[in-house]
């Protein structure tokens, strides 16, 4: 990918990039590196020392906490125009990850080296501001989190993740387990109470939404 191609692709996700000074631009995508890595690959890992951080152009990245026996718990996605809030606390403090990333589908990302990062930290105001304004983005989140897991049930918070996906969803219940920090037999078995209870419908990899107000009514359930 030639600079200027590059470049439009950087403005198009990350808009605040258009007002960067040329010089500064010029010397942020010469010295950044173009990663391109297909679905399932770990981008990083749970110990691994911080070597970049991506600004990610095309994909999907999820971030999780994964345990000892496997088990998987999402802690947030990232898509173009977002950033990873890990990647950031570790270039900031130089300590190494405690999570780990796995490109969910093919990935297209520009890795800005830690002398990159640095400058553009120190020299451009809108970068300065984006980093520091992910904290409270993505702390939030992870609060939301933090609270569905210690005080709602597994059968809220599959209802409430189904309903925020979509009429008609494609996903395994895997992935749906790992979202919830589940395991895939009781997130199974939840689909087919509400299947038998006729809230959705499952077909292979795909769930609909039959009755979306009852769902919404187990979302709810104090």
């Amino acid at each position: 990918m030639d600079i200027a191609a590059l470049k439009d692709r950087l403005v198009a996700s990350y808009p605040a990039f258009a007002a960067m000074p040329a010089a500064l631009m010029e010397f942020t995508l010469r010295n950044a590196v173009v990663r391109r890595v297909p679905a399932g690959t770990v981008m990083f890992d749970e110990n691994n020392p911080c070597q970049a951080f991506p600004m990610l152009l095309e994909g999907v990245i999820r971030v999780s906490k994964v345990a000892a026996n496997g088990r998987e718990l999402q802690l947030y996605r990232i898509v173009p125009g977002e950033a990873c809030i890990l990647s950031t606390s570790c270039m900031l403090g130089t300590t190494a990850y405690t999570a780990r990333g796995t490109a969910e589908t093919d990935v297209t990302a520009l890795a800005l080296t830690a002398p990159v990062f640095n400058r553009l930290l120190s020299e451009f105001e809108p970068f300065r501001n984006y980093v520091f304004s992910l904290f409270s983005d993505r702390i939030v989140d992870l609060m939301q989190l933090v609270e569905a897991v210690a005080f709602h049930r597994l059968d809220q918070r599959l209802a409430s993740l189904l309903l925020g996906k979509g009429k008609v969803i494609h996903v395994t219940h895997q992935a749906l387990a790992d979202e919830l920090g589940s395991v895939r037999e009781i997130v199974s078995r939840l689909l087919k109470s509400f299947a038998e209870q006729g809230m959705v419908s499952l077909g292979r990899e795909q769930i609909e939404i039959v009755d979306p107000s009852r769902l919404r009514q187990v979302a709810a359930v104090a």
